[in-house]
């Protein structure tokens, strides 16, 4: 079982940066593979990123590839997001999900079990 709290949503101008934070607990999955998700107001959820249990596989939506980074410090069971070049198109809440039981390099198949409570991120013109 996993439960996730983010952190490091705010409001920033555009062309600026901004690190999301997800902190996992879970003894048995605390070093699951990962996602981030994120919904504007009226839109769907879109995919944004995911990475291995390893850290050394990474995947990315094509609106935010090249400008963020995901990435993991299993040590402290916390997966991050670090996002470049903000854009007034990124803001949406942000979500982090787990995907426990996934096993291939195929994130596309990934089912995420678990989500957090999202964080608030807004880019100003």
């Amino acid at each position: 079982q996993v439960q996730l709290v983010e952190s490091g949503g705010g409001l920033v101008q555009a062309g600026g940066s901004l690190r999301l934070s997800c902190a996992a607990s879970g003894r048995a999955f605390a070093s699951s593979p990962m996602g981030w998700f994120r919904q504007a107001p009226g839109k769907e959820r879109e995919f944004v990123a995911a990475i291995s249990s390893s850290g050394i596989n990474t995947d990315y939506g094509s609106s935010v590839k090249g400008r963020f980074t995901i990435s993991r410090d299993n040590a402290k069971k916390t997966v991050y997001l670090q996002m470049n070049s903000l854009k007034p198109e990124d803001t949406a809440v942000y979500s982090c999900a787990a995907a426990p039981r996934a096993v291939g390099a195929t994130t596309s198949q990934w089912l995420y079990d678990y989500w957090g409570q999202g964080t608030q991120v807004t880019i100003s013109s």
